[in-house]
């Protein structure tokens, strides 16, 4: 039976998104692990979204909080607001309440990756804050470390991302994840399908 790990996002510009897509080719590498892409419901209407200059949603599904307890491992995305997770994606963990009830997500690995618009934006704030909804879940935090190598000292040109996860600037909106961001991206798909896959065969 295929481990599987879900990459669950929010994105409103397509940042956070690009990450996920490459988060699922790095967990799909992993022989024996099934990855799949999943978006959290939007809050906002479709007219304060215009007036924001959102693009519009792509095709990938909504998940409802009920087919979390599907997978077997999480990877969770989302952009920053004043530090911590857009509202949004906290909309969606606020309605997971029978699922903590019944702790059908305990012991389940999860990292987490982020999008932030500055050097400043709250890169380690969002990630650290949001292991906070984890550990009521009982799920099992797993940062990437410096794993990444030389890729985490990069200091000639801007890059996203920390020991916590995989990120990226968006700057004005108009900067897109650079290359070495997406690769990072991707270590991070890698390197939690692989433990999720060893967590699952020793259980």
């Amino acid at each position: 039976m295929a481990v599987k790990v879900y990459i669950v996002y929010y994105s409103m510009y397509g940042h956070v998104e690009k990450l996920a897509e490459e988060i699922k080719k790095g967990a799909a590498s992993v022989e024996g692990v099934e990855a799949k892409l999943w978006q959290v419901p939007e809050t906002l209407a479709g007219e304060v979204l215009g007036k924001m200059s959102a693009p519009p949603k792509s095709d990938v599904a909504i998940i409802t909080p009920n087919e979390l307890s599907e997978a077997d491992g999480f990877v969770f995305g989302f952009p920053t607001r004043f530090g911590m997770m857009a509202a949004q994606f906290k909309a969606f963990l606020d309605a997971t309440g029978g699922l903590w009830r019944t702790q059908q997500l305990a012991g389940k690995p999860a990292g987490i990756f982020y999008s932030t618009g500055s050097q400043g934006g709250g890169q380690e704030t969002t990630a650290l804050t949001a292991i906070t909804q984890l550990v009521h879940h009982g799920m099992i935090f797993v940062p990437i470390g410096y794993t990444f190598g030389a890729g985490m000292f990069e200091m000639e040109q801007v890059k996203g991302g920390s020991p916590y996860g995989a990120g990226t600037y968006a700057g004005d909106g108009s900067r897109q994840p650079s290359d070495l961001e997406l690769e990072q991206a991707f270590h991070q798909g890698k390197y939690i399908a692989t433990i999720t896959k060893k967590l699952k065969e020793a259980a």
